[in-house]
């Protein structure tokens, strides 16, 4: 079974967003509460759906859950753009888009510290999940609200939803 590299060398950020050092996934992972950045694409059809990924059950963070439609870590030496870029063509196949900055905030659970950085865009091309994701799927936005706080979406999602449905 497919498992994360608990030996990835992360960037570990201020809240500005200034890197000040690197550690391992398994560092930032393992409840040490080192910041460490991350980028979020939310994928909205013309028709106003928000195409959403399931996490696979060997994920590390929140198997099996619904979650933004790209989620991914910075790697080291890799600006923000870049990072989202490569995110979105290794997770859904995208490399036609134009991200629309939403927010930058910091998200702390009881495991991690994470600095999100939050996009959208409008696509209406196709969307070809990779072996990263347990698939994926557009969902109407009264959908998403119906189902809120089920332990269907990942607290992520859950925490950001409202930032992003206009």
């Amino acid at each position: 079974m497919p498992h994360d590299n608990q030996k990835e060398l992360f960037p570990v950020v201020e809240a500005s967003g200034r890197v000040v050092g690197s550690a391992t996934r398994g560092e930032c992972h393992g409840g040490s509460m080192l910041l460490h950045p991350v980028v979020h694409l939310h994928v909205f059809n013309s028709r106003g759906e928000l195409y959403l990924q399931r996490r696979p059950l060997w994920k590390d963070i929140q198997p099996g859950r619904w979650d933004t439609a790209v989620g991914g870590h910075v790697d080291c030496g890799e600006t923000i753009d870049e990072a989202l870029r490569r995110e979105v063509r290794e997770e859904l196949g995208i490399t036609d888009f134009q991200p629309e900055q939403v927010a930058v905030y910091e998200f702390r659970s009881e495991r991690e510290r994470e600095l999100v950085h939050v996009f959208r865009t409008v696509y209406d091309g196709e969307v070809h999940p990779s072996a990263e994701l347990d698939g994926g799927r557009f969902w109407s936005p009264r959908e998403i609200l119906d189902n809120l706080g089920r332990g269907i979406f990942t607290p992520n999602f859950e925490g950001e939803v409202h930032r992003i449905l206009k």
